[in-house]
């Protein structure tokens, strides 16, 4: 097989693409006429500056590139194909051509291989069929008026991709190359188009992958990491290489291409362009210049391929090809296999990675005030809710729009699209939440990072459950799966772990899913319900968490975990200290993340002593009547106010121990009054923040390692320190 060939080689010897097909299109100075050619003499539109159509109209002239870059070197060849898809193509009233120009440029690329290959049978030459980006992007609006505006479609994206791919494989190229992606949801469009592709075809190709860092701050144009950039488009099969080019020269790739060798576990590409461009736009890095920087490189195992990008030539090439052949090609790293989720940042799960928080309430269903937003259309409203997710230390923002009176995939569309264009929220993975597959789909073609579909299930039977999970694959999305089969929920711990078994080898087994990729949600149910039924719901949960974690590998657990609480709606206090200590057993049986009301939670240390036995009680089902115990409790504290009981005892404590409990439980209220009592009491302003603050951001350490303290009253404490030590630094100066 072809993919086994090109690995073979590179596991050899560092391969070589081709340098520019503009650079060298523009030694020809063709005017229009030579651009139309005697087939579209009488075109409406200029044609000057559409490369692509030279495959039709000057054929003789792309192969002549074509070869003098084999001759200098080059082991792969890209078509002439840059901006060959109908929707690039339109610009020059050509759409229609775009099959045919595919087609063809991969025959001439094809034809040129051929003939040089006769004068060198022992050395194998391969064509790529080269996919650029697009003229238009699904993740950036053309309008700067209106950020939720996208000038096309996912599908539309889709649709054009598949077409210009079809021509390259009928025109007979070995490989497809994605490349200059500065919006990774376009590429994802493409994937996703190839995939579809070659399995319509029941063919096999090797993809190449090559993003584009557009600056030093090392981000796509859509504002990707170079990290988050990989595990979005990490899942594609027969997935080649990666790699980067355009827009830096090598120089300033290195720490961009330095940190893709590392975390990628394929092949690594690198072809930049002839330095950054003079004051005339021209790239004028001579060969020697390259080659020295690339050199190396190469002496550092960055990457497997090499080429150029913008203003590189055949003597580029040759220089290159001569200095690869003394250095050892990058050997592929083990990379552990850990979930890895995208937004314009990513966030790896790792075996010490502490409880994942999920913001909850960008979600019509849990949220009223997001409904109310919502369907009042007032979105900017609607993205300061997800804004303040962020603030409160959520990890993923689940998004749900599943309600009557909604256009739910509409909204959805409409939502993620403006959410895209506010970085300070965009940066964390997204997580789709619907119980209707179609707006989940109709999310999953707005991301381009990589996030997670909340959920799939058995409850439609196993060829409805393959068929989604195919899909979430293909789209490079992790999955939620409930506990839930054609019998319905599971809420026992028997049907827990026996759905949760079942569709861990389906898919496993039958889907090819990764294993990291899979999150089981074994069911939270609300407790304490008055039905002995219910009784056992916590604690199945919590043990249904440590069987899954023990005997299906790699996989997750998530939960909504308000839900245990749902029999005491209207008192916070004992819902707050049910959800931490709910939280502390089930993050103690393995329990990775959950979707969390950062504002209800109470600090596990916290707890009064009583509550938070007759709590424990009703969770862990340890005595018959824990319900009534914990129903009296409540009652005896629903009427108070919960400042009032919050307030009166430590307000009488020392000054060093206010402000650690200020620092614990993120009260921001009395601390510059007791900074400045301590400010007075100690010797120097210095030892207040090496004192009594530093004591109480140790103790917040120590709880939020130990799983009784969570992220988002960590950054509330973050808070109280911060302004504390903002009090304190004029009398330090």
């Amino acid at each position: 097989m072809l993919i086994d060939q090109l690995k073979n080689t590179l596991n050899e010897r560092i391969m070589v693409i081709d340098g520019a097909m503009g650079t060298m299109i523009q030694r020809y100075k063709l005017t229009d006429a030579d651009y139309r050619g005697e087939r579209f003499k009488n075109h409406s539109n200029e044609l000057k500056g559409n490369n692509d159509i030279l495959s039709l109209t000057q054929p003789q002239i792309i192969k002549e590139i074509h070869k003098q870059y084999l001759e200098a070197g080059a082991d792969i060849i890209e078509t002439n194909t840059f901006n060959g898809t109908s929707i690039s193509q339109a610009d020059y009233k050509t759409e229609h051509l775009a099959y045919e120009i595919n087609k063809a440029a991969a025959k001439i690329a094809k034809s040129a291989v051929d003939e040089v290959m006769k004068n060198n049978p022992s050395k194998p030459r391969f064509v790529a069929g080269a996919i650029g980006p697009m003229n238009k992007a699904l993740s950036l609006s053309p309008d700067v008026n209106d950020p939720g505006y996208r000038a096309v479609t996912f599908d539309e994206v889709y649709q054009s991709y598949k077409e210009a791919v079809t021509g390259l494989l009928d025109g007979g190229a070995d490989i497809l190359l994605v490349e200059t992606i500065f919006d990774t949801l376009n590429a994802k469009a493409a994937l996703v188009a190839i995939q579809d592709l070659l399995e319509e075809r029941n063919q096999e190709v090797p993809i190449m992958i090559s993003g584009t860092i557009v600056d030093q701050s090392g981000r796509t144009l859509s504002g990707q990491t170079t990290e988050a950039f990989w595990i979005s488009i990490s899942h594609v099969k027969n997935l080649l290489s990666v790699g980067l080019n355009c827009s830096l020269g090598p120089k300033q790739m290195r720490p961009f291409i330095q940190e893709l060798s590392k975390i990628a576990n394929c092949y690594i590409s690198i072809y930049p362009n002839a330095g950054l461009p003079n004051e005339f736009g021209e790239y004028d890095e001579s060969p020697e210049a390259m080659k020295k920087v690339l050199d190396e490189f190469a002496e550092a195992s960055f990457y497997n391929i090499v080429g150029g990008c913008c203003g590189t030539t055949p003597d580029h090439i040759k220089v290159f090809a001569e200095m690869v052949a003394k250095h050892k090609p990058r050997k592929i790293p083990k990379v552990e296999p850990y979930l890895r989720l995208s937004g314009l940042e990513p966030l790896v799960f790792r075996p010490d990675s502490n409880f994942i928080n999920i913001g909850e309430r960008t979600n019509v269903t849990g949220s009223k005030k997001f409904a109310r937003l919502i369907k009042e259309e007032n979105y900017e409203e609607a993205l300061s809710v997800a804004r303040q997710q962020v603030e409160g230390g959520a990890q993923v923002l689940d998004i749900n729009m599943d309600e009557g009176m909604i256009d739910s995939e509409k909204v959805m569309v409409k939502f993620l699209n403006l959410l895209s264009s506010e970085p300070d929220i965009a940066k964390l993975p997204i997580m789709l939440d619907s119980s209707k597959w179609s707006v989940i789909e109709a999310g999953l073609k707005c991301l381009q990072g990589k996030g997670i579909v909340n959920s799939i299930s058995l409850k439609e039977g196993e060829a409805e459950f393959i068929n989604h999970a195919k899909k979430v694959m293909r789209y490079g999305a992790a999955v939620i799966v409930m506990a839930f089969d054609e019998d319905g929920q599971a809420d026992t711990y028997e049907r827990k772990i026996k759905i949760c078994e079942r569709a861990y080898k389906i898919l496993t087994e039958q889907v090819g899913f990764p294993p990291q990729d899979i999150i089981f949600d074994p069911n939270i149910f609300a407790i304490a319900t008055g039905i002995e039924e219910h009784n056992e719901y916590a604690i199945n949960y919590i043990e249904a968490t440590k069987w899954i974690k023990k005997n299906l590998p790699l996989a997750k657990v998530s939960g909504g975990v308000s839900n245990v609480s749902f029999s005491f709606r209207g008192n916070d206090i004992v819902r707050e200290a049910i959800h931490s200590a709910f939280l502390y057993h089930a993050i103690e049986a393995g329990m990775d993340m959950g979707i969390v009301n950062a504002g209800q939670l109470e600090v596990y240390e916290e707890i009064p002593k009583e509550l938070l036995e007759r709590v424990e009680d009703v969770i862990l089902n340890r005595r018959k009547d824990a319900t009534e115990r914990l129903t009296e409790f409540a009652e005896n504290v629903k009427q108070k106010d919960k400042s009032e009981i919050q307030t009166a005892e430590w307000r009488n404590s020392s000054v060093e121990e206010r402000l650690k409990h200020s620092l614990i439980k993120g009260i921001t209220d009395f601390i510059e009054t007791d900074t400045e009592e301590a400010r007075k009491k100690f010797p120097s302003a210095l030892q207040v923040i090496e004192g009594p603050l530093m004591d109480g951001m140790n103790i917040v350490g120590d709880l939020f390692g130990s799983g009784k303290m969570f992220l988002p009253q960590v950054v509330k404490s973050a808070r109280v320190m911060k302004k504390s030590v903002a009090y304190l630094i004029p009398f330090i100066e």
